[in-house]
């Protein structure tokens, strides 16, 4: 059965039926906190949330999760532990904001995969505001998601993977612009099909070195005297070098020349050169396990087979680092064997079994028409 079908048999006769994709980044890691540019696409992955109008509550339950979530809309509480902090936040940030705010009781299910990087907090975060709230604009909705998670988590993401999951397109990528939330969207040539690849290393956002990276690049900015990296150009890093510590500089020069990656990657897409884009996710994978110390021996080696594998365009880390999925555009007439053959080989390299999901570039968030859904379940 499909995550869809498991929540309509849940809740099969709901008022609200609301999809929120999850995401994977192209290109562009670490950059949209610095103001600079990113390159993700929406997946089939996605989440589901089934439920009824009811005044007053926000009561669901997870089909994923233990536990149910009871929240007050009159007086939302501060401290909600597991994955109901990310449903209390949303409704926090929503009332905040002034947004008119609906009650409801209902299920939520999804095939986004927990710790691997393909951003299932923003997916759940943006199918409940979406079923909240229906007529926010998709950007207004990422950045209230956005500061939910900031503000009532305690996670410092940037827009991307809540922006992602609002407000793609389906067979595009989405071109972002951190600086003022600018969106383009960017054509996927057809012949192109998204595998993405679980190395089997979990990863965790909240106890993870992320907010370390993120505080080395806010030193880089302030010692160079610029509101965010983005300003920086690399002959201005190499200027101030000796006035920071050595890790400020590493970030700062992998944000820096990822931003030049991100708008060059979108140049070969639209050229449909295929070998500068894999000469270019190469290039972002090196400038992020050896500048930003974000990769794993496990991830280099996922890599490294892909990149050895006929069909393979380009192969890269994608998502927060320390972890998680890599995310490979391949020929698609070759994409299930190319897939088996990643996985079977880092399999019997590393003795770590995989999980993979191919992917059309998705839509973003909305209501589901049940006549026309049609759902992917992951493969393993």
């Amino acid at each position: 059965m499909t995550i869809l079908e498991d929540v309509l048999g849940a809740n099969p006769k709901p008022e609200i039926l609301v999809r929120a994709p999850g995401r994977a980044n192209l290109i562009g890691e670490h950059t949209d906190y610095n103001l600079g540019y990113v390159l993700p696409v929406a997946l089939e992955l996605a989440t589901y949330l089934a439920a009824t109008r009811r005044s007053g509550v926000v009561h669901l339950r997870s089909l994923n999760e233990p536990g149910e979530v009871m929240i007050d809309l009159e007086s939302p509480p501060e401290r909600v532990d597991g994955w109901g902090r990310y449903v209390s936040a949303v409704v926090r940030a929503l009332i905040d904001e002034g947004v008119p705010v609906h009650g409801l009781k209902g299920v939520i299910g999804s095939s986004v995969p927990l710790g691997a990087g393909l951003s299932s907090s923003a997916a759940l975060e943006i199918a409940l505001a979406t079923a909240l709230s229906p007529d926010l604009d998709p950007v207004h909705k990422a950045e209230l998601c956005r500061r939910a998670e900031h503000d009532y988590v305690g996670v410092q993401v940037g827009i991307m993977d809540q922006l992602a999951s609002a407000a793609a397109r389906a067979d595009h990528a989405l071109l972002i612009d951190c600086s003022d939330n600018s969106i383009e969207h960017v054509p996927i040539p057809r012949e192109l099909a998204v595998l993405i690849i679980d190395s089997g290393t979990g990863r965790d956002l909240q106890s993870s070195a992320y907010n370390d990276r993120r505080g080395d690049c806010e030193e880089a900015a302030r010692v160079l005297s610029a509101s965010s990296l983005r300003e920086v150009t690399l002959d201005e890093l190499e200027d101030g070098r000796d006035r920071m510590g050595t890790n400020a500089y590493r970030r700062a020069r992998h944000v820096i020349t990822e931003n030049e990656r991100v708008l060059a990657t979108v140049a070969a897409l639209d050229a449909v050169d295929f070998d500068a884009v894999g000469d270019l996710f190469a290039e972002s994978h090196r400038s992020y396990a050896q500048d930003f110390e974000a990769s794993l021996t496990e991830i280099d080696a996922l890599v490294d087979i892909a990149c050895r594998t006929p069909g393979v365009v380009a192969a890269r880390l994608t998502g927060g680092g320390f972890g998680g999925c890599t995310v490979n555009l391949v020929h698609r007439a070759a994409a299930g064997e190319a897939a088996q053959t990643i996985s079977s080989t880092y399999e019997d390299s590393l003795g770590k079994s995989t999980r993979w999901w191919l992917s059309e570039p998705a839509a973003g968030a909305g209501p589901v028409d049940l006549d026309g859904a049609q759902v992917l379940p992951g493969r393993t």
